[in-house]
């Protein structure tokens, strides 16, 4: 099953420019992070699954990881895959630089109420 999303374009002034940086982001009344590692950027959520730290405090390591602050578990930027073996995920959202701008790309909700 594909996944559906709703993309929403970006404020280019609040994108992250520097290497490893992490901004803060506020896309549809949501917090998210974003950072730019290797010439690319990549969107993950604010909070580490784990125990709620802030993902913007943390920073990114030296093979593409963002490191929570609180007990450096670390997470691949392209899937959200914890790498370090405690078996969280961290939400991440696609980005596509598109000739008008950059786009983050939110799953449409289903409608149903669980």
């Amino acid at each position: 099953m594909s996944k559906e999303y709703t993309w929403h374009k970006l404020d280019d002034t609040s994108l992250p420019t520097v290497a490893s940086d992490i901004k803060i982001l506020e896309v549809n009344g949501k917090k998210l992070c974003c950072t730019l590692y290797g010439g690319q950027l990549f969107a993950f959520a604010y909070k580490c699954p784990h125990a709620s730290g802030i993902m913007a405090d943390g920073f990114i390591d030296g093979v593409g990881n963002v490191v929570c602050p609180l007990h450096r578990y670390k997470f691949d930027l392209r899937n959200g895959r914890n790498v370090s073996g405690e078996g969280y995920f961290l939400k991440t959202y696609p980005i596509e630089q598109r000739s008008d701008g950059v786009y983050l790309g939110m799953q449409k909700s289903s409608g149903w109420l669980w």
